[in-house]
């Protein structure tokens, strides 16, 4: 540990970068052999795949190796990220549990599927399901988030502030109420609880392609990762020098999880499942606050979703549908294979938005920033019709 201690903070973030990469890929590996073993696999037949099952909800194993660094990491971090990293631990660990819990519904839910039903529905394959102890509903999953928004909101992990384009800073943290030992910011609460559950449901919501979520997630990290290298070059006082080492920690950690996952993934040979999707959408959502409350540039490369997630929600309602309810139609992957565009257009279509638009926020000021939210905001919407016209 006092080895650690004395690296250069760039030499201790490249080797817990190395060792992460050593790992994920042996935890990947052992989790995969069990999985196989146990026969946690998908039914690929419902939803008209021809290929074989393959290992589902893998993602949750990816905690194990954040489990593991993270006891090499705490002895080196300063009291209050050493309380962050326990709170991302547990509520982490909450998120995972209920997560594959879910999966497990996923993979026992069908009884055997003829080749008549292969073109069902979204809505008459869930009538097909079969009765399973491990069902999770909506709503269950719902409350989850809040719970874990609300008790991320009351610690010391909360959005204290909002900058905007005209320059100056709106301070939330301006009116509290006491509860026992802690002391309660309501506005940073609700303003965090909304966060969470914004994030959760957007990259929940962009697992229709095998490898779009995983790939979307891995390049938020990155442009996350460049972004907080340069507020650690340029911003010398103590709290953003602190914030900026714990989420370079963070990174460093989980980027080798999310790439691993996302090679396996865009075959693919594993689905990293709903505890895959929630763990990684936590995280996001967690180190954004951490690094200086960049909230605006997080929701640019996710953008593309966070868009597309507004988009069917006013869809179905316009449609009287439950804005809740899946379908194979408005979201923006399928929009797009329903053109027959192929899977790696969408795929690559997704990361190239994600990437360019998010390197663009982190070099332009506030107003480049609006504006940039609403051209893509024209491309997620009208990109269908573009491409229609042009085709």
């Amino acid at each position: 540990m006092n080895f650690l201690s004395t690296l250069p903070f760039f030499t201790q973030f490249s080797l817990f970068l190395v060792i992460s990469l050593v790992s994920s890929f042996i935890i990947f590996h052992v989790g995969k052999y069990l999985f196989l073993h146990f026969g946690l696999l998908d039914n690929p037949a419902p939803y008209g795949h021809k290929r074989k099952p393959v290992p589902f909800g893998i993602g949750s194993v990816l905690y194990l190796n954040f489990l593991f660094l993270s006891a090499f990491l705490y002895p080196i971090l300063s009291d209050i990220n050493q309380s962050r990293l326990f709170i991302i631990l547990v509520l982490w660990w909450i998120v995972t549990l209920v997560s594959f819990v879910d999966d497990l519904d996923t993979i026992y839910k069908f009884d055997r599927v003829s080749k008549s039903d292969i073109k069902k529905t979204a809505e008459e394959l869930g009538n097909m399901r079969r009765s399973t102890p491990f069902f999770v509903p909506a709503k269950v999953r719902l409350m989850m988030q809040i719970g874990v928004g609300a008790i991320i909101g009351i610690t010391s992990i909360k959005i204290g502030y909002i900058s905007n384009i005209f320059g100056w800073v709106l301070y939330l943290d301006q009116y509290y109420v006491i509860l026992g030992s802690f002391q309660i910011y309501l506005i940073p609460l609700i303003f965090t609880i909304i966060w969470y559950v914004v994030v959760f449901n957007s990259v929940n919501w962009s697992d229709g392609v095998p490898g779009l979520t995983s790939g979307l997630s891995f390049v938020t990290l990155l442009v996350m990762t460049v972004l907080t290298i340069k507020l650690y070059l340029i911003d010398p006082s103590s709290p953003s020098q602190g914030n900026s080492v714990f989420v370079l920690f963070c990174l460093a950690i989980f980027i080798p999880s999310v790439l691993i996952g996302w090679l396996y993934n865009i075959r693919p040979q594993v689905l990293l499942g709903e505890s895959g999707t929630m763990f990684t959408a936590f995280m996001i959502a967690t180190l954004a606050i951490i690094a200086g409350g960049k909230i605006a540039t997080v929701a640019t490369v996710l953008g593309v979703y966070l868009i597309d997630a507004f988009y069917v929600i006013l869809m179905r309602l316009y449609n009287k549908k439950n804005p809740l309810a899946g379908d194979r139609i408005h979201h923006l992957h399928y929009r797009l294979l329903n053109m027959g565009l192929s899977e790696n257009f969408v795929r690559y279509f997704v990361y190239s938005l994600a990437f360019l638009f998010g390197m663009a926020a982190i070099f332009l000021d506030k107003v480049g920033k609006v504006i940039l939210f609403f051209v893509l905001i024209i491309i997620v919407v009208f990109i269908t019709k573009i491409l229609s016209l042009k085709k």
